[in-house]
């Protein structure tokens, strides 16, 4: 009984899971790199507050696709003025393409570093393999192969038992900040949230959810369920979520620490990608370390370019009403599969460009986090109509965490702004 219990329980882990573990993307290990190394222990905090915030942004975006039984997209364009939808879209495609460039890039340095050989042929290899799994892998075996790829992310776990901690320092850091605020700063912090809580996230797990729905015969949508069956969702959406984001920020807490421990104290403060940091950690922390650090750049990577092209493909179709279902044929979905395919290559190409991929990793963060704000305005919106959510709109104490996540983003993006055009330096 008790095993069957504990496949039950894991059946449960699905969108939230792996959204979760997609946002620890090789942009986002660069991030978190660039904010160990350059900051210390400095920014921990980040990671600890960030997490209720980013939980409560995520669970809105899959109440609304299991209750409504549509993604982010479609409910956009059926409840506001077309010209937001377009604008909200071409923003995330445009962010997403970037990332998608920055994370093949990092994937295809990895593995440099790992079996030497030529990067741009890597950049290819990876390009088409994540297209492969999305196009023509049926999508029962395609999520359980996400699945699997989120264990990529315990490599980020295990360094941390390869070095020495100062646990007493680190959790001060992590409960108190403790840094000074300038242009760089604030632009770090509004990085490292554009990487926590990212558009392409909320728009992957509400489509998820819908997906999750079509392919149980005895599923339902939420606005046309019981409230005993609606109740058993949405605790298994929560208990999900929870698991997913909390899994994504101590995987974040761990990059963050370890470059801090091993890079920052040993005068390494200048890390531009995730690869630069796992050749830093070389000669500091050891050959164990530094191979861990490198695999899970390229597993993290193949788990998140499918999600950032998916969740691009899901808003184009949500938007002008094309079919999307990765459970479909590519056949049956030629437009959908066909912006996979499309912003999977524009990724691959960009690696071809006279553009700074450095630049580009960065600055992908944060694109990220200056457009999340007109999208989690829109999606608190939604969720608290009656018209679009019936009788299950989030309890109070969710609207109210979505609201503050929402303000928190809106804050530390205005804050940029200033330190970069008022406060420079």
């Amino acid at each position: 009984m008790a095993q069957a219990d504990n496949g039950s329980w894991l059946k449960k882990l699905g969108p939230g899971l792996v959204t979760g573990a997609a946002d620890d993307d090789p942009s986002g290990i660069a991030t978190y790199s660039q904010a160990g190394a350059k900051f210390g222990m400095g920014l921990l905090w980040t990671i600890v507050f960030t997490y209720p915030l980013m939980v409560a942004i995520q669970l809105i975006a899959a109440r609304i696709g299991q209750v409504t039984g549509h993604g982010l997209a479609t409910n956009i364009r059926q409840h506001c003025p077309t010209w937001l939808l377009y604008s909200l879209v071409l923003l995330l495609v445009i962010a997403n393409a970037i990332n998608i460039a920055a994370d093949i890039a990092a994937m295809a340095d990895a593995a440099h570093l790992l079996v030497g050989g030529m990067r741009h042929a890597y950049v290819v290899f990876f390009g088409v393999l994540s297209i492969v799994l999305q196009v023509f892998i049926p999508y029962a075996r395609y999520v359980k192969i996400l699945k699997w790829l989120t264990l990529a992310l315990l490599a980020y776990v295990a360094t941390v038992f390869v070095i020495r901690i100062p646990w007493g320092q680190v959790l001060v850091h992590a409960l108190i900040p403790s840094l000074k605020l300038n242009a760089d700063a604030i632009t770090m912090i509004v990085a490292i949230f554009g990487t926590t809580i990212s558009p392409y996230l909320f728009f992957w797990q509400a489509s998820q959810e819908v997906e999750d729905q079509r392919a149980d015969a005895d599923a339902r949508k939420l606005r046309d369920a019981p409230p005993a069956y609606a109740r058993k969702v949405l605790n298994r959406i929560r208990s999900d979520t929870f698991i997913g984001m909390g899994f994504s920020n101590l995987v974040a807490f761990f990059i963050i620490l370890t470059t801090a421990i091993t890079l920052n104290a040993n005068g390494v403060t200048q890390i531009e990608t995730s690869a630069q940091a796992a050749e830093a950690l070389r000669p500091v922390a050891g050959e164990f370390a530094f191979l861990l650090f490198s695999l899970g750049i390229i597993g993290t990577g193949l788990l998140a370019v499918p999600v950032l092209a998916g969740s691009a493909a899901y808003a184009m179709a949500g938007t002008f009403r094309w079919k999307n279902s990765l459970a479909h044929r590519p056949m049956a979905a030629q437009r959908f599969y066909g912006i996979i395919a499309v912003s999977t290559l524009v990724g691959v190409a960009i690696n071809f460009m006279p553009i700074d991929p450095i630049k580009a990793l960065f600055w992908s963060a944060v694109i990220n986090g200056v457009i999340s704000v007109p999208i989690m305005v829109v999606m608190m919106w939604l969720a608290s109509r009656r018209d679009v959510m019936g009788r299950l709109t989030p309890p109070l104490r969710l609207k109210a965490a979505g609201w503050i996540a929402t303000g928190a983003m809106a804050l530390a993006v205005v804050a940029m702004f200033w330190s970069m055009v008022v406060a420079p330096g």
